[in-house]
């Protein structure tokens, strides 16, 4: 079968059109995620007067070059930001307002130019906002800028940070040079930590723990956060046998865990199906009174008790959940997402309607997690009604919560009602995403219906601007080539492969369709060497046997 998603697709459509009898689709293995990144030190205050700096900055000669630039580029980009002196009235508001992969230091400088003044607490909020959703080479650019202008002093904090998101934006070589550059009162227990936290990301084990022996020689390893990385680089390279083992060393060195050592060790317990040790771990922390248990540890151990189908001890520990959730709405999420694993619907309406009054408006992402608990129930009805529902009430119209519906669709063999769906959202005005087009083809690729398909994959090309990280699964364009190759017109196979190439590598798959069409009209395909040989694609004895009917065609 093919996936319904492509790669790069958001997480809510990333399910496989199954049979019926296989059907496990609407909500993940399990509950959302957790959040468990690894948090580095707070930054402190620089300066006691930022305003110092922007009188300095607006007489210095690097401002009127700012000025140029930004004078050239709003006469030159049409693409520029506008910004609304009624909506940017702050500098946090300006840069909310330039979008995801824009250059940010345009927006900073303007602000500047126009007298916008800069407040080092304000670009801390900035960058911690843009690194809460995942913007770090924005984040990088404003740390990058406040730096180049000199416009503070950089902490300690600050360094780490920064440090960080050179980790996060151009890997842990890029990290280290910023390491190794530093002063020697620089690389402090923050900077340390901090280039320890890029090694676990990438799962460089040997150089983590190398570190980590420095860090304790320099007495630099004192606090959780370093052994905290150090289980979170074992939970990325699958070594949760390792995990208890940090907790066990922590101790031993004197060093308190915390309620994230705690949740980690839980976690990794429960991964390796070791409830009883999961258990009485759970109860040592709740016996603590430094600790203080948060609904997501409750979320871990109940989702491991349902896998273990001990659903007594599951609905205990969801209890528990629900009790110490106040008015979190990912709390109710994840409470939804595990009723639904037991198949208790009542449960599931009752926290909707409970989440509704508690947090006051629902978000995209409350809606994705109840439809698609719903649909795992097999309820189309009520996630029918709950669509609607969001449609009359959203602000920011999010494909993923449709998707939903339209993947469900696919897998029940109601591929037709599900692209009628797609035709009555574009009449409303919306633009779909290629995903929804992609999740539609897939599901005629599933019951044999290839032209409906490849008409289908075509609608996804075409819009492939709507979301510029989404590529089509291999196995479904390969699918579509080869049936294009045995039934498409020539011009068409050469139009569908000129579309994939923006997008994908060229491959042998992508020629052998075009020799296949050219030969059944009887072209030359000598050509079709020639361009094989200039994209580097390797020649096999299938595609020469494809050549030589070719040229056997052109000859008779």
């Amino acid at each position: 079968m093919v996936p319904l998603y492509g790669r790069g697709a958001s997480s809510a459509s990333k399910f496989e059109v199954k049979k019926p009898s296989q059907l496990d689709l609407a909500i993940p293995q399990r509950p959302p995620a957790l959040g468990t990144n690894v948090v580095l030190g707070t930054a402190t205050s620089l300066t006691s007067d930022p305003n110092q700096y922007l009188v300095a900055f607006i007489k210095s000669s690097s401002f009127k070059a700012h000025c140029c630039s930004i004078a050239t580029a709003s006469k030159a980009d049409v693409n520029a930001p506008k910004y609304s002196a009624s909506r940017c009235r702050n500098l946090f508001s300006r840069i909310s307002h330039v979008g995801d992969g824009r250059d940010i230091v345009q927006a900073l400088d303007q602000w500047v130019v126009e007298g916008g003044k800069v407040h080092h607490r304000e670009i801390l909020r900035i960058i911690r906002d843009l690194r809460s959703r995942k913007r770090f080479s924005q984040a990088l650019q404003i740390s990058e800028w406040v730096s180049s202008n000199k416009a503070f002093t950089f902490s300690p904090g600050d360094r780490a940070v920064h440090l960080d998101l050179v980790g996060v934006v151009r890997g842990s070589e890029a990290a280290e040079r910023f390491f190794d550059n530093l002063s020697e009162q620089g690389k402090d227990e923050k900077a340390y930590g901090a280039l320890l936290s890029c090694y676990a990301r990438e799962r460089l084990s040997i150089k983590a723990l190398a570190h980590m022996e420095k860090m304790k020689q320099k007495g630099y390893a004192s606090s959780s956060l370093a052994y905290n990385n150090l289980m979170a680089l074992y939970e990325k390279t699958g070594e949760l046998e390792k995990i208890p083992e940090v907790l066990s060393e922590m101790k031993s060195d004197g060093v308190a865990p915390n309620n994230f050592s705690y949740k980690m060790c839980i976690k990794a317990l429960g991964e390796r199906s070791d409830i009883i040790g999961m258990e009485k771990l759970l109860k040592e922390v709740e016996s603590q009174p430094d600790i203080s248990i948060d609904w997501t540890t409750y979320s871990i151990v109940a989702y491991q008790f349902i896998k273990a189908n001990d659903k007594e001890n599951a609905l205990t520990y969801m209890k528990k959940l629900e009790e110490k959730n106040h008015g979190d709405a990912m709390g109710y999420n994840h409470l939804i997402s595990l009723y639904a694993h037991l198949g208790d619907k009542d449960e599931m309406m009752r926290l909707w309607v409970s989440q509704k009054i508690t947090c006051k408006k629902q978000i995209n992402r409350d809606y994705i997690t109840m439809i698609s608990s719903l649909v795992k129930l097999d309820d189309a009805e009520t996630a029918e009604a709950l669509l609607k529902d969001w449609d009359s009430s959203c602000l920011n119209y999010d494909f993923r919560v449709p998707n939903i519906l339209l993947i469900w669709y696919c897998q029940k063999g109601l591929v037709e009602k599900a692209e009628l769906m797609l035709h009555d959202i574009m009449h409303k005005g919306k633009k779909p995403t290629p995903n929804s087009w992609s999740i539609v083809s897939t599901g005629y690729l599933n019951i044999n219906n290839m032209a409906k398909a490849f008409e289908c994959m075509k609608e996804a090309l075409s819009v492939v601007e709507t979301n510029m990280k989404w590529i089509p699964k291999p196995a479904q364009i390969t699918s579509l080539l080869e049936w294009l190759g045995d039934n498409g017109e020539f011009e068409q196979v050469e139009a569908f492969v000129q579309s994939l190439r923006a997008l994908i590598p060229v491959s042998k798959h992508m020629y052998d369709a075009i020799i296949k069409a050219n030969t059944r009209v009887g072209g030359d395909s000598r050509w079709i060497l020639d361009r094989m040989e200039t994209d580097n694609i390797e020649i096999d004895e299938e595609t020469r046997k494809l050549l030589s009917s070719a040229v056997m065609v052109t000859k008779g």
